[in-house]
C-alpha cells in the first residue's frame, strides 16, 4: 500500500519579503539536543560552513543571535533560537496526530481509486505511542488499513456506530476505573465485545526541570501563583484528571489555565517547557523528550476493542502476532511509563472489566 507523509513546514516572512533560510530550524533543533555545532552538521548533512553561512542569515534577519560558542563547551542557543526551536516543537506536536489521521484518509482514497490494495483494517484510536508503534508495525507488514486518531470517546463510538473495526482508548487503573467504565458504558456491550490488551502507562503532572514552583500534588495546582495547562474538552485524559480532583477534593474553577486545552500530550510538555504554564497533565513520555520532570499519579490500561466476531478476520492473526513479537515490545518498553506485560491478550469485555457484567441491562 503506498504510504502518504504529510509534514508540517512553517517560515518567518519579514518586512522586505526575505523569509528563514528553509534548512535553519532543523540545524538548530540539532544544535539544541548535540550541545555542539559540528556534531549538528553530521547530523543534517550540512558543511560547516554552510551551517555558519544559514546561522547568519537568520541572526541578519533577526537582528540578534541564535547560536554562542563557548571555548571548550560547545554551542548554545540563544534564548531567541531556543524559542524558534520550541515553536518548531509545538507545531509538531499539535498537528501531528491530526496530519497522521489525514494522511491514512488519503491513501484508503487513493488504493480506493487504483483498486490495488483494499482497506482490510479500519482504527479509530485516541492517539498513542503504542498504537503509533502498531500501525508502523502493520505498513511494514504491507497491512492495508485505515487510521483515524481522535478522543477515546470518538473512538469507543465509532465502533458501537459500526464506522471502525478496532477501537483504541484508554481506562484508568485503580480508584478511577468504576467511573470510567459507567461513563464509556453506553458505547460497550459485554455480549459481543472483547479487548486485545495492549500497554500500561502512567499519568501525570509536568513540570519544569528542577520542580522550581514546588508543585507536587493537585491540591498545589489551586495555588494562585501556578499557571496550569490542560487537555482539550471530551478527552480521556481530560475526563481523567476531573476524577482525580474530585477524589481530591480540588476544584477545578480554582486552577489557573484549567479550561485552555491543548490537543495532544506532546502540546502540553511543550506549553510546559515554553514557560507559558508551570505544569500540565499528561503521559510521562512526552515530558521526558521536553527534558521536564514527571509526578507520576495514575495508571491506566491501553487497549483496543472490537467485535468477537473481528477476531476472525485473516488480518487479525497479523495484529495479535505483532502486538506479541519482540520488536513491539522493545520499542514500547523503552519508553518512560510504559509496560507489555500482557500485550496480545484477548478476554471478553465482561471477564476483562467484572463490574460490567454485574451491571443493569442497558
Amino acid at each position: 500500500m503506498k504510504r502518504v507523509s504529510i509534514k508540517p513546514h512553517w517560515t518567518i516572512r519579514f518586512p522586505d519579503d526575505k523569509t528563514l533560510p528553509p534548512r535553519l530550524l532543523g540545524l538548530l533543533a540539532q544544535v539544541s539536543e548535540a550541545g555542539s555545532l559540528s556534531a549538528a552538521c553530521q547530523r543534517t548533512g550540512v558543511s560547516y560552513r554552510h551551517a555558519w553561512d544559514l546561522i547568519r542569515q537568520g541572526e541578519q534577519l533577526f537582528g540578534a543571535g541564535l547560536v554562542e560558542m563557548e571555548r571548550g563547551r560547545g554551542s548554545r542557543l540563544t534564548p531567541l533560537g531556543q524559542k524558534l526551536v520550541w515553536a518548531d516543537q509545538r507545531i509538531a506536536a499539535r498537528l501531528g496526530p491530526g496530519l497522521e489521521s489525514l494522511a491514512s484518509e488519503l491513501e484508503t482514497e487513493i488504493e480506493r481509486e487504483l483498486k490495488t490494495s483494499p482497506i482490510v483494517l479500519r482504527i479509530h484510536a485516541t492517539h498513542g505511542f503504542a498504537i503509533e508503534t502498531l500501525c508502523n508495525l502493520l505498513s511494514t507488514a504491507g497491512i492495508a488499513f485505515d487510521r483515524k486518531y481522535g478522543s477515546s470517546f470518538e473512538a469507543a463510538a465509532a465502533l458501537r456506530d459500526g464506522a471502525c473495526d478496532l477501537a483504541g482508548f484508554h481506562i484508568p487503573l485503580g480508584t478511577q476505573e468504576a467511573r470510567a467504565l459507567a461513563h464509556y458504558a453506553r458505547w460497550f456491550d459485554p455480549t459481543r465485545h472483547v479487548i486485545i490488551d495492549m500497554v500500561t502507562r502512567r499519568q501525570g503532572l509536568m513540570v519544569a526541570p528542577g520542580n522550581p514552583r514546588k508543585i507536587y500534588e493537585l491540591a498545589d495546582l489551586a495555588r494562585g501563583d501556578v499557571r496550569f495547562i490542560n487537555r482539550q474538552r471530551n478527552t480521556g485524559t481530560r475526563f481523567l484528571l476531573e476524577g482525580l480532583l474530585e477524589a481530591a477534593g480540588v476544584d477545578g474553577d480554582r486552577i489557573n489555565g484549567f479550561e485552555q486545552g491543548e490537543f495532544t500530550h506532546a502540546a502540553v510538555a511543550a506549553y510546559v517547557a515554553s514557560d507559558m504554564a508551570d505544569v500540565g497533565f499528561g503521559l510521562e513520555v512526552p515530558a521526558r523528550r521536553f527534558k521536564l520532570d514527571f509526578i507520576p499519579l495514575a495508571n491506566e490500561r491501553y487497549f483496543l476493542m472490537c467485535d468477537a466476531a473481528t477476531l476472525e478476520l485473516d488480518v487479525m492473526r497479523t495484529v495479535l502476532d505483532l502486538l506479541r513479537s519482540d520488536a513491539f515490545s522493545a520499542t514500547v518498553n523503552a519508553l518512560p511509563g510504559y509496560e507489555t506485560h500482557f500485550a496480545g491478550r484477548v478476554l471478553p469485555l465482561a471477564e476483562s472489566f467484572p463490574a460490567l457484567a454485574a451491571a443493569p441491562e442497558r
